[in-house]
């Protein structure tokens, strides 16, 4: 048995609680600048980017969900959200008591074809629904692939030493900047180990490796507001948009062109 739904579930999500629809999936549309105050939930939530963009911020760090990719959401995790343009989304909510493992942190993920197609099926499910029925085996597929969901690298954590924060804080104010750790351990003075020792020990990056995930990140965010690719580049520091694009391919496998096009069939 897979357990039944909170009560805070079904106020949420107006569930029956004689009824076990321990998994929905509803469709929402934002328009562009939209801001999703800080919440959280005592269910988890997949938040899918059928069309648009979603900045998700949480005390731990930043998300940046491009079109046709998810953010993962476990229970309890505070969290705010931002539009970036018109926002298509649909949210997959799941009662915290189903007995299977699923993902404990949050991540922004890969939303696999299986995974498209189910999330629109289940979209025309009437609920209540029946475990024993079509509509209830679809739920439950969609929970056994919810436990392959691949990682993508759209999370750029945030610092809790306040030294690293402000060096942070700058550099993603400042993309452009191309300050090396030498001129920081000048500005700020750290000794350069010291600034190298903070990046590995809260980031498990190199100072360089958080600053280019920093820069690809802005660059999501503007590349889909619609801005050429020759703009974005110089935007955020690099010497040539074939250098931007290459590093923006080396980090998430597509071209920038590439990356939003439409998944056909969804």
């Amino acid at each position: 048995m897979l357990g039944w739904p909170s009560r805070s579930f079904a106020r949420d999500m107006g569930i029956d609680h004689r009824k076990r629809d321990i998994v929905r999936c509803q469709r929402h549309r934002y328009a562009a600048g939209t801001i999703i105050p800080e919440h959280e939930h005592d269910y988890h939530q997949l938040l899918y980017a059928r069309e648009g963009l979603l900045v998700v911020h949480s005390p731990i760090g930043r998300w940046v969900v491009p079109p046709t990719r998810a953010i993962w959401m476990p229970a309890g995790t505070r969290h705010s959200s931002r539009c970036v343009g018109d926002v298509e989304q649909r949210n997959v909510s799941i009662e915290v008591e189903v007995r299977s493992p699923l993902p404990t942190v949050p991540s922004a993920v890969e939303v696999g074809p299986l995974l498209r197609q189910l999330l629109r099926t289940a979209e025309d499910i009437t609920y209540p629904y029946d475990e024993d029925s079509r509509d209830g085996r679809v739920m439950r597929l969609i929970i056994d692939e919810l436990k392959t969901l691949a990682v993508l690298p759209l999370h750029l954590p945030h610092a809790s030493d306040a030294r690293l924060a402000a060096i942070c804080s700058h550099i993603t104010a400042h993309p452009e900047d191309n300050a090396t750790l030498d001129d920081w351990a000048t500005h700020t003075g750290l000794h350069l180990k010291t600034i190298q020792r903070l990046f590995a020990s809260e980031f498990g990056m190199t100072f360089g490796q958080w600053r280019q995930r920093s820069r690809l990140l802005v660059g999501l965010e503007r590349l889909a507001f619609g801005q050429p690719v020759i703009d974005v580049a110089l935007a955020l520091g690099y010497d040539s948009p074939s250098a931007f694009s290459a590093m923006f391919r080396k980090h998430f496998g597509l071209s920038p062109s590439a990356y939003f096009k439409p998944v056909v069939g969804l």
